[in-house]
């Protein structure tokens, strides 16, 4: 087991600990802007789709838009929470520096202690990572995820994390099979599984180097579906509230060639959640797409301790 593959299968000790931790109370009067970059923002549009669902008004943010383009609002109408590993993020650091500026209040959640972030949020929550993850992130966007769950009610116990911990072992043994002969990846969520289908696309492109597309499920069929063949893996992030919706589309793309990895519904090989709290999903299945560009790389015999062209944390000049 290679480093990036420890600090996929490490982590859940770190879950338990960030389970003990003890969190602020968002204030569901005010409109909840979640800032991030890269995986943050990805995240952060998991985040927002959560908090809609819980009767919270929120809004996902890429760090430099929140600071260049936001619209105007009183102190008294929003809250930010800003997610950042490093805690050091340019751009993240910047729409920090706005929101005090104009006044919001700042939930800052880091993996990184003593943190610029840590240190000029109003609210910081510091949650430790794995020591050995490197410039891909794995462990620590899992907890920064799952703290946000947390931090608007979510209740997520030992046993979710034991269940998550067996959902990544069972599905490690079904990835190896889906990939080979593949070259053409897309990766299907929506409603609050859409962060973690954009996510699962960014770390296959960062760790195995593949072009990599990203949809709402239901819009694939509108445009995208063209460039399916039989070299298309589609990852499909199944929800509830569109499940026979999207085991139709399945079907669709089986008969056009493509495989299916179906996470919580049918496909070539399926993944049934191990919980009926759809909620909770997109944190279980957060590791195995982590472990699928993992394993892509490795047959494509890459080092994914070396990603090209990217650094552990991005500091603009």
């Amino acid at each position: 087991m290679n480093v990036t593959e420890q600090s996929i299968f490490e982590q859940f000790s770190f879950w338990k600990s960030a389970l003990q931790l003890e969190l602020p109370r968002l204030d569901p009067e005010k409109l909840t802007i979640v800032v991030g970059c890269g995986t943050s923002f990805y995240l952060a549009q998991t985040v927002s789709a959560l908090l809609n669902r819980h009767g919270f008004r929120s809004q996902p943010v890429a760090g430099s838009e929140w600071t260049h383009h936001a619209s105007s609002y009183t102190p008294e109408q929003v809250q930010v929470i800003a997610l950042s590993r490093s805690g050091e993020s340019t751009e993240t650091i910047e729409a920090v520096e706005y929101s005090k500026q104009q006044g919001y209040l700042v939930i800052g959640i880091t993996c990184e202690k003593g943190s610029t972030l840590e240190r000029n949020s109003d609210l910081p929550i510091y949650a430790e990572t794995h020591a050995r993850e490197g410039i891909v992130m794995t462990s620590s966007a899992s907890l920064m995820l799952l703290v946000s769950m947390r931090l608007m009610g979510i209740e997520i116990s030992e046993i979710d994390v034991d269940r998550a911990e067996e959902f990544l072992h069972r599905s490690a043994s079904e990835i190896d099979s889906l990939l080979v002969g593949r070259s053409h990846f897309v990766y299907l969520g929506g409603g609050h599984l859409y962060g973690m289908a954009n996510e699962g696309a960014l770390k296959l492109q960062e760790m195995s180097l593949s072009y990599t597309q990203a949809y709402h499920p239901m819009e694939y069929r509108h445009g995208p579906i063209t460039l399916v063949d039989e070299r298309t893996l589609a990852v499909l992030l199944y929800n509830d509230e569109t499940h026979a919706l999207e085991a139709r589309l399945t079907g669709d793309l089986q008969s056009k060639g493509a495989r299916v990895l179906g996470v919580g519904g049918p496909g070539d090989v399926s993944l049934p959640y191990p919980t009926e709290n759809n909620e909770l999903a997109a944190l279980l299945a957060l590791p195995v797409l982590q472990l699928i560009g993992e394993r892509l790389a490795q047959l494509k015999n890459l080092d994914t301790t070396k990603p090209r062209h990217l650094t552990k944390v991005v500091v603009l000049s």
